[in-house]
């Protein structure tokens, strides 16, 4: 009877561990890769590595909401080319969902908004070179990165998001900074060629675009409800979405979610 009841509580112990094991590898598998708007900066809570990742941003929150299980890749000052060497290696043909944001840095967005924060006579110069980058170097860069992704995720859903207009549309200034109303209004239609390119790259490669920026109309900076950082410290934390924005992209891509 005793090597019985061992027996017993051995297959029940076996049980106990295989079938969580089971249901986890039930999960759907769900990969975010990306830059700092993927990885979180803003949120100013993050894991404990250099990447800048935060619980808070909209990778780990889609994930817990849909069941999926997520590999967080994206990175704090990411370009294509970092998504392209470092990025990709969780992607299989089994992966389920796939998110990226990703471009801004290529055409060096970040360093132009502080570079016009902090230093007011060389704004236009900075938003000209973004331009012309945005317009005939970005759309290659975007597509040797979406094959990428395609090559090894082959089935899964790619949703690429764009990048919301980080100003209000009447050039409203707050803080102790250089930007003027009418830089603000040229890097928000910066944000505009930007979003445009990335828009057109995702049809041609049939991805889902998500564009936040009706969303965050009313929620720029120095709005009443801002739902992105103003110049901060540290400088790193300056606009990128905080935890409401973040809340608010995951939002938006549970709504294309099937």
């Amino acid at each position: 009877m005793g090597n019985r009841n061992r027996i017993v509580g051995l297959v029940v112990l076996c049980l106990a561990v295989l079938v969580p094991a089971a249901v986890a590898a039930a999960q759907p598998s769900y990969v975010a890769l990306g830059d700092s708007y993927s990885s979180g900066v803003g949120t100013r809570v993050f894991y404990n590595e250099e990447c800048s990742r935060s619980p808070q941003a909209f990778g780990p929150k889609v994930a817990a909401a849909r069941g999926y299980a997520l590999s967080f890749q994206a990175c704090s000052g990411a370009k294509t080319t970092d998504v392209n060497s470092k990025q990709l290696g969780t992607l299989s043909s089994g992966t389920s969902l796939v998110t990226i944001t990703i471009g801004g840095n290529d055409a060096g967005f970040s360093n132009v908004i502080l570079n016009c924060a902090l230093y007011y006579f060389t704004c236009g110069g900075a938003i000209n070179e973004a331009n012309s980058f945005i317009q005939t170097k970005l759309p290659a860069l975007l597509d040797t990165t979406y094959n990428n992704i395609r090559s090894k995720a082959t089935t899964a859903h790619v949703v690429v998001l764009g990048y919301p207009h980080l100003f209000t549309s009447d050039g409203r200034t707050c803080n102790a900074n250089f930007l003027t109303s009418s830089n603000e209004k040229k890097l928000n239609e910066t944000a505009d060629k930007l979003d445009a390119v990335i828009k057109g790259r995702v049809e041609a490669h049939k991805f889902t675009f998500v564009d936040p920026r009706n969303a965050f109309l009313v929620h720029e900076v120095c709005s009443s409800s801002e739902w992105l950082n103003g110049q901060s410290n540290p400088l790193s934390e300056s606009y990128h979405p905080n935890v409401s924005g973040q809340a608010e992209f995951t939002t938006e891509v549970e709504q294309v979610l099937p």
